[in-house]
C-alpha cells in the first residue's frame, strides 16, 4: 500500500478537520504511546514463546 504525498496530505486535512488543531498534539501522544506498548506486547509474547 504505497501512499503519495497527496494522499497524505488529504488524510492530513481530514485529520485536522475532524480533530481540532488544539487535539492533533494529545491525539499524536495517545497513538505513540499505543504504538510503544504494542511493541512491548508483542516483545514480550516472543520471548515468552522462544523460551518455551
Amino acid at each position: 500500500m504505497n501512499l503519495g504525498p497527496t494522499e497524505l496530505l488529504v488524510i492530513l486535512i481530514i485529520v485536522l478537520v475532524l480533530f481540532g488543531g488544539a487535539k492533533l498534539p494529545k491525539l499524536a501522544r495517545s497513538l505513540g504511546q499505543a504504538q510503544k506498548e504494542f511493541k512491548e506486547a508483542v516483545t514480550d509474547e516472543d520471548d515468552s514463546a522462544s523460551s518455551n
